[in-house]
């Protein structure tokens, strides 16, 4: 038998309908952290910039 998942927001356990979630609020305040920049994947600025070969 497999876990019970838990909602990354609250710690709930997830609802079908909004999995990975427990409800539409936490889908949603999931999603706001998306749009406001909360969540971001972190970059060097030393990392050479992908050249274009079609030239």
């Amino acid at each position: 038998m497999a876990p019970e998942r838990k909602c990354p927001i609250c710690g709930k356990p997830t609802v079908d309908k909004f999995k990975p979630f427990c409800s539409k609020r936490c889908a949603d305040v999931d999603l706001n952290r998306w749009l406001t920049g909360s969540y971001v994947i972190p970059a060097r600025n030393d990392e050479p910039l992908p050249q274009d070969d079609d030239e």
